[in-house]
């Protein structure tokens, strides 16, 4: 008995002790950079002056407050419409109809497609000058490429948003997928016997049945996108930045003194991220023990 307490442990521990190490270790790193402890260059003073410098100094705060709202608003909607979709195209595919295994295996085609290849075809067909426009122009249905809309390198980061849903959506449909599989349809034959219609059924049974499920991957996303560099870097404009893009060029900044700035501003998305895991770990355990 004593034997079987601390198997687990002591089989999970290296591991566990690696990404804590690593993990823990990069971020406290940052963290002291952040407060301005930079020996190379003869900074050894702690202060909170670079977080005040990102967010209000004449310098940066028409950046930052900008960036992070155009990032908020990027991971929150990019997150929404993905699950949304990935709910209505789970319910279809959980129907039986000729040719339902090519269909499931198209929808989960571009799981495996890094994130930077998305960001690009993004652009080779989404662009003003791309494949789409082009073949517009030439069938008639605008006059030229240019008149094509702005959907990628926008200020509102449409462009940002749609790569986003076209890579996250197959990660919500798996999870959707698997949790409905596990459930059937016992519930919600019980509840159209009961005479609720099919709307009254996804609203009632179904949908709080996939909320444990879609609330994880929703964090998993959504911290996802608001820390990711690659895709908002390829498809966003030089005004307004996002976040990530935003830190990097401050810790790739030739004067090492914008490095704490940089630093700063990572840890602002740490935080972010945190308290947004934790809030959903609170509201979980309390709908646990409510129900």
């Amino acid at each position: 008995m004593n034997w079987e307490r601390v198997r687990i442990p002591l089989m999970l521990g290296p591991t566990l002790a690696i990404i804590t190490i690593l993990f823990f270790g990069s971020l406290g790193f940052g963290f002291i950079q952040s407060l301005g402890y930079q020996p190379q260059i003869g900074k050894t003073e702690i202060s909170l002056d670079a977080y005040y410098a990102v967010m209000f100094s004449d310098r940066s705060a028409s950046q930052f407050w900008p960036g992070l709202a155009l990032t908020l608003w990027v991971a929150t909607v990019s997150t929404f419409l993905s699950a949304a979709l990935a709910v209505s195209l789970a319910l279809l595919l959980r129907r039986t109809f000729f040719g339902k295994k090519l269909s499931v295996f198209l929808f989960q085609l571009n799981l495996p497609i890094p994130h930077l290849v998305i960001a690009i075809g993004m652009l080779l067909l989404f662009a003003q000058s791309g494949l789409v426009a082009r073949f517009a122009g030439s069938i008639g249905l605008i006059d030229a490429p240019r008149d094509f809309p702005v959907l990628t390198r926008d200020p509102y980061g449409l462009g940002i948003i749609l790569a986003y849903i076209w890579k996250e959506t197959a990660f919500f449909g798996i999870i959707v997928m698997a949790v409905l599989q596990s459930l059937g349809e016992d519930y919600e034959a019980v509840a159209q016997s009961l005479g609720a219609n099919r709307w009254q059924r996804f609203r009632t049974v179904t949908l709080p049945l996939l909320m444990p499920g879609l609330m994880s991957a929703s964090i998993i996303v959504f911290a996802f996108t608001f820390g990711s560099y690659e895709v908002p870097r390829i498809l966003g404009v030089q005004h307004p930045k996002m976040m990530p893009v935003l830190a990097l060029e401050y810790f790739l900044n030739p004067d090492l003194n914008a490095r704490s700035e940089g630093m700063a501003l990572s840890i602002i998305i740490a935080v972010i991220v945190f308290a947004l895991v934790f809030l959903y770990m609170y509201i979980s355990a309390r709908t646990v023990r409510k129900n």
